[in-house]
């Protein structure tokens, strides 16, 4: 039997440990995170080596004779899951998806499941929160399953050890790594230590035995994986989904990817059959666009290796307080009041007594500094009431002298931008000169927001 050590308080955000209880982490600088839980020393089980049953001594494997395999990576058969996986499963992976309660998690890795099982591809399903009559009764609502479908709905990570060890699927899901729990440690299920021991568990099946397991994780109202941040380090990726939950998108994230591009971003549309792809992203974000309408601008931004055109939305007017109001929606916030500073110091342009609302439409966030040129021309086109051309485009960073700056990928953010029927881009003037030769729209290169401001308006 396991023996006990006592207590130890650990950190609720990053899972630091300590002997007393602090108010702010030495790890996270969070405040108020430290919780107390038992400590208790696990059995020794061994590593990957363990779990596999094998015996005897292991010895290292030289990298020139480690054979890759194309199909080593299994398709989900959904194209933007693959994309955000770096083009398929990978064989003894572990991989994360978070995301707010009811936006689709759940949904998504069923209908992968059903794609996998009706592919001939062995699939466990584990569920912590359902019983089987609640899965069967999603699962009718995405179509027919075949027979290598397994469900299994139980939260010792023991038994579900041996069930897996046992039946040998080539993919398991788990839902949720919260509900989950090891009988060698006592504190409960959800907690610092339960979910570090359970993602460990589950670590070893997935390389041991080879079998691709993805785990379900609940977030925080931060909109992070609720447990210790550790459990983000010990998954091979780690994706999010986006989006309001009571609209019909949803945007799939992966903030972390050892076998592919990180942030790329893959598009679904809340369907009554389940979650449809939505293959020209750009087009989808850009409905509904007003029409004759000031401070719109169509802006293009990078999200992994896919170029992305997303409406800028700006509202400025006078404010009748002391202190102007500044809000912003999908951006940050410290960036757009600098890029407003940045207007009145090297433009002349008087925003001090403004009120400003900058929204980026369609429910993405995006942090990349190409949207700053965007959003100057939106902040300038509503200060001005002056309606734009609706087939311009813009992207470009813009420093704190004013000078709009280089962006990667701009060949590819023009290329997007002509495919949609754009016909005017404005892009950094060190930019253009790449851009014009294989475009067939207008180039416009600017070197300051000065320029922007001679050209536009």
């Amino acid at each position: 039997m396991a023996k006990g050590k006592g207590t130890a308080f650990f950190c609720q955000n990053c899972g630091y440990e300590s002997s007393k209880w602090m108010g702010q982490c030495p790890g996270c600088r969070e405040w108020n995170t430290f919780v107390e839980e038992a400590v208790v020393k696990p059995p020794s089980r061994g590593g990957i080596a363990a779990v596999t049953e094998r015996r005897g001594r292991v010895t290292p494997t030289k990298l020139a004779e480690v054979k890759i395999r194309e199909e080593d990576r299994i398709t989900t058969g959904i194209g933007e899951l693959d994309r955000v996986l770096g083009g398929g499963i990978v064989q003894g992976s572990l991989t994360l998806v978070g995301g707010d309660p009811g936006i689709g998690k759940s949904t998504l890795l069923l209908q992968v499941c059903h794609n996998l099982s009706n592919g001939g591809h062995s699939v466990l399903y584990i569920s912590g929160e359902e019983s089987l009559a609640q899965i069967k009764m999603r699962a009718d609502r995405i179509g027919a399953f075949s027979d290598r479908m397994l469900l299994l709905c139980e939260t010792n990570l023991g038994e579900i050890a041996e069930v897996i060890r046992t039946a040998k699927p080539e993919t398991v899901i788990i839902d949720s790594i919260q509900t989950m729990y090891n009988e060698a440690v006592s504190s409960a299920p959800g907690s610092v230590s339960q979910v570090r021991e359970s993602t460990s568990i589950l670590l070893q099946l997935a390389k041991g035995l080879g079998v691709s397991v993805f785990i379900v994780g609940h977030v925080t109202k931060e909109g992070t994986v609720a447990g210790p941040r550790v459990l983000e380090h010990m998954v091979d990726a780690v994706l999010y989904f986006e989006g309001d939950r009571y609209a019909s998108y949803r945007i799939l994230r992966g903030v972390k990817n050892r076998f592919g591009s990180t942030n790329e971003i893959g598009v679904f549309e809340m369907r009554e059959q389940g979650l449809a792809e939505v293959h020209n992203a750009s087009e989808y974000m850009l409905n509904g666009r007003p029409e004759n309408a000031s401070g719109s601008v169509v802006a293009c931004t990078m999200e992994g290796t896919r170029p992305l055109l997303v409406e800028i939305q700006a509202l400025v007017c006078h404010s009748n307080f002391g202190i102007p109001r500044r809000q912003t929606t999908g951006t940050d916030f410290n960036r757009v009041n600098l890029l407003m500073a940045v207007l009145e110091k090297r433009s002349g342009i008087q925003l001090a007594a403004c009120d400003a609302y900058v929204n980026i439409t369609g429910g993405i966030r995006i942090m990349e500094p190409a949207i700053d040129l965007g959003i100057v021309i939106a902040v300038l086109s509503s200060f001005r009431n002056a309606v734009l051309n609706p087939k311009m485009t813009a992207f470009g960073e813009v420093g704190l002298s004013g000078e709009v700056r280089a962006v990667s990928m701009a060949k590819q953010r023009v290329a997007e931008a002509q495919r949609l029927g754009f016909d005017t881009c404005i892009l950094p003037y060190v930019c253009a000169a790449e851009c014009r030769g294989s475009a067939k729209i207008e180039i416009i290169g600017v070197r300051t927001v000065q320029d922007v401001i001679e050209r536009l308006f």
